[in-house]
């Protein structure tokens, strides 16, 4: 096994965890600023108020997407695993 393949996992890896993480911290970035905007508007200044709507839509985009995102990583699994026997003999 070459220091090449090692970084081209470790690539795939990281972008692996780049797109399966996006749409759930997008999601948590938008409600996070919807939020911010009506307490803006409102005048509400309470800190703890953007934690449950935040936790409920990370859950249900977790719901939505999470068959992808396992599929996703099950795919990638399988292909390191399935590469095995080039890692062991050289």
């Amino acid at each position: 096994m070459t220091v090449e393949s090692v970084i081209d996992i470790m690539r795939e890896a990281i972008w692996l965890i780049i797109k399966l993480g996006a749409p759930l911290l997008l999601v948590s970035l938008c409600v996070g600023l919807l939020i911010s905007i009506f307490q803006t508007v409102t005048s509400i200044q309470e800190q703890t108020m953007t934690f449950v709507p935040k936790i409920l839509s990370v859950f249900f985009t977790l719901i939505i997407c999470g068959n992808w995102i396992m599929t996703e990583i099950s795919d990638f699994t399988v292909r390191l695993y399935s590469m095995f026997g080039n890692f062991v003999n050289g």
